[in-house]
């Protein structure tokens, strides 16, 4: 019960630590976003790679399922059915905390920073970062190969630095959004699990 105790104490400190932080922007965070973010935002690179969290995110395991349905593979119409659970997830989440937290973009509250375009919305967390980190798990749960996750992750924290670089987001707005998507994707896998074995367990009792 002690540790349990305590435990939960700092769980709760930690929470208030981080909500703390993300409604009083430090000085270290709107340097970072300073640093990451030029006069003109204008890199090819990185407007890429913050346009295709979406795309990928939604566009991979639709590919999956079509490819499952056409092929029988059961196996990956499941893995897709998880990749959408786990965005669906996430999507909720990430809005969620927008307007619980309403916090204002970097632009809208300081100078010297110029963002790629002036967009409607709240800061935490990025939406595109949630979404890439909610689908880079997903494949490093299924597909625990480096040659998977490397990719896949480093491509998720390439969007998130991205979105920096556009000025659109902080640095606790990115860390806050990975840990959504990746729990999003943790949390999909479980249940996905708990069905699955749900499944079995009418079919065994059927024979």
């Amino acid at each position: 019960m002690i540790i349990q105790s305590r435990l939960l104490k700092s769980i709760l400190g930690l929470v208030c630590s981080f909500f703390f932080l993300i409604t009083h922007a430090q000085t270290w965070e709107i340097d970072a976003v300073r640093n990451a973010n030029p006069q003109n935002p204008n890199s090819t690179v990185w407007k890429y790679a913050s346009q295709s969290a979406k795309p990928i995110s939604v566009g991979l395991p639709a590919a999956m399922l079509a490819t499952g349905f056409f092929t029988h593979d059961k196996k990956l119409r499941e893995e897709s059915l998880e990749m959408f659970g786990s965005l669906v997830i996430t999507f909720v989440a990430t809005e969620g905390l927008k307007r619980l937290v309403d916090r204002q973009r970097p632009y809208q509250k300081y100078t010297g920073v110029f963002p790629d375009e002036y967009e409607d919305g709240e800061s935490f967390p990025s939406g595109h970062t949630s979404v890439a980190f909610s689908t880079a798990t997903s494949l490093s749960i299924n597909h625990p190969k480096w040659y998977v996750i490397v990719p896949a992750y480093g491509w998720a924290v390439g969007v998130g630095y991205s979105r920096m670089y556009l000025g659109q987001h902080y640095p606790t707005d990115l860390l806050g959004s990975a840990i959504v998507g990746a729990g999003s994707a943790v949390l999909s896998h479980r249940v996905n699990k708990w069905i699955q074995k749900k499944k079995n367990k009418k079919e065994v009792s059927k024979l």
